[in-house]
């Protein structure tokens, strides 16, 4: 395992935001997210995209428990964030009794650079953790929001965005950072994982890109 060594003159918190800027905008800006918001996907195109969020999840979940005893995966480790119950809520209420897998290269590549990450180096978990929960708990308020009037849900189906253990994201958000800043990564570990920021938003772009390559059969 390689060693974080502290120092004084990096905010690795900072450097992940800035350095990911363009990539994560990248993300943001997917055609499929946007109609989706626009309330032009249907529910199969919802549980479609639900089905790859539960893969990633179910890989990067296990994945991070495995690696829990490293420093900086035991920085970000939290049951309260973990999604994957929420996600087979949500799937009950879009798809009952439907598959809770997808065939999905998209889905799977991302799965397989999360397993080769930890293998490479377990820090390098915490970018795909980083990217995905902070996503979840910043702009993935907005979008349940927006779901739950788009869809006329009254709340259902949409607990993938609710974060019951978490009353406060906004504490919740700056005290997982400081976490992050106190690792103390030198410069050449600190570039690393924010290579790995960049990594994560491309394949959650590929996801979205792969269900905008549908949305024909998805339109509502």
């Amino acid at each position: 395992m390689t060693a974080l060594h502290p120092t004084t003159d990096l905010r690795l918190s900072a450097a992940m935001r800035e350095g990911s800027r363009a990539e994560h905008q990248a993300a943001e800006d997917s055609t499929f997210m946007a109609e989706l918001l626009a309330g032009r996907v249907n529910q199969q195109g919802y549980a479609d995209y639900l089905l790859r969020l539960r893969g990633v999840y179910a890989t990067l979940e296990e994945t991070v428990r495995a690696h829990r005893a490293d420093p900086a995966v035991a920085a970000v480790h939290d049951t309260a964030l973990e999604r994957v119950d929420a996600l087979d809520d949500d799937l009950d209420h879009w798809a009952p009794g439907g598959p809770r897998a997808v065939d999905s290269p998209a889905a799977d590549a991302y799965r397989q650079r999360l397993v080769a990450a930890a293998a490479e180096w377990p820090a390098l978990l915490v970018a795909h953790h980083y990217t995905r929960y902070l996503g979840d708990l910043s702009g993935g308020q907005a979008i349940g929001r927006v779901l739950d009037r788009t869809f006329d849900l009254g709340g259902t189906g949409i607990a993938f965005y609710d974060f019951a253990q978490i009353a406060k994201p906004k504490i919740y958000k700056d005290g997982y950072r400081a976490r992050l800043d106190e690792l103390g990564t030198t410069a050449g570990e600190q570039a690393r994982i924010v290579d790995e920021v960049r990594m994560a938003f491309r394949l959650n772009q590929e996801v979205f890109a792969e269900l905008g390559e549908r949305l024909e059969a998805y339109a509502r």
